[in-house]
C-alpha cells in the first residue's frame, strides 16, 4: 500500500467515525510521512502533504506551516487543501497562519494556489483585515476572474459570520 492509497483509506476511516482504526493507521504511516514531506521529489511532498488532511492529523499541522512555504505548487497547494479540510471545526488552524494565507491569496504566482488560500480564509475567524483583503481582490479588475469570484463568495461568508457574532 503506498502513503497516497493509506490517507484515502484514512479518509474513509475518518468520514465513518472509525477513531480507534484511524489511530492505528497514523501510527503505522507516520515515519513514512515524515519521510515523504522531507522528499527531494515534489510529487511525494505534494501527497504527504495532502495525506495530513485526509489522516485528520492534527499533530502534524506544523508540516503543512512547511508545505505553505514549499518551492512547488503542487505542495503548496496540497497543504492548503490539507489546511482546509483540518481548519472546517478548528477556526485555529487558519488563525494560525492568516498572514501566509494573506501573502499567498495576494502575490502566489500559481492562481489555484492563490484561490486555495483564499478558500481556506473561509474557516477562520471573520477578522476585518481579512475581509478588506478579499473584498479588494475581488474588486480587482486586473485579477483573474475566479479569484476574484473566490474572493467576494468568501469575503460575503466572513462578513455574515461576523454579524452572527454581533
Amino acid at each position: 500500500m503506498t502513503l497516497a492509497e493509506a490517507a484515502a483509506q484514512a479518509d474513509e476511516l475518518a468520514q465513518s467515525g472509525s477513531e480507534r482504526e484511524l489511530a492505528d493507521l497514523r501510527a503505522k504511516w507516520a515515519d513514512d510521512l515524515e519521510a515523504a514531506v522531507r522528499s527531494s521529489d515534489f510529487r511525494e511532498r505534494a501527497v504527504a502533504f495532502r495525506s495530513i488532511g485526509q489522516f485528520r492529523w492534527r499533530a502534524k499541522e506544523e508540516l503543512l506551516r512547511r508545505g505553505l512555504e514549499d518551492e512547488s505548487p503542487a505542495c503548496r497547494g496540497s497543504a492548503l487543501l490539507s489546511l482546509e479540510l483540518l481548519s472546517r471545526d478548528h477556526p485555529s488552524t487558519v488563525n494560525g497562519v492568516r498572514p501566509r494565507l494573506h501573502t499567498l491569496a495576494t502575490t502566489d504566482g500559481n492562481a489555484a494556489v492563490c484561490r486555495l488560500a483564499i478558500l481556506c480564509l473561509k474557516n477562520g475567524s471573520p477578522e476585518r483585515n481579512t475581509i478588506v483583503l478579499l473584498e479588494g481582490l475581488a474588486g480587482d479588475d486586473e485579477a483573474d476572474a475566479e479569484l476574484r469570484r473566490a474572493a467576494a463568495g468568501v469575503a460575503q461568508h466572513l462578513k455574515k459570520k461576523q454579524a452572527k457574532r454581533s
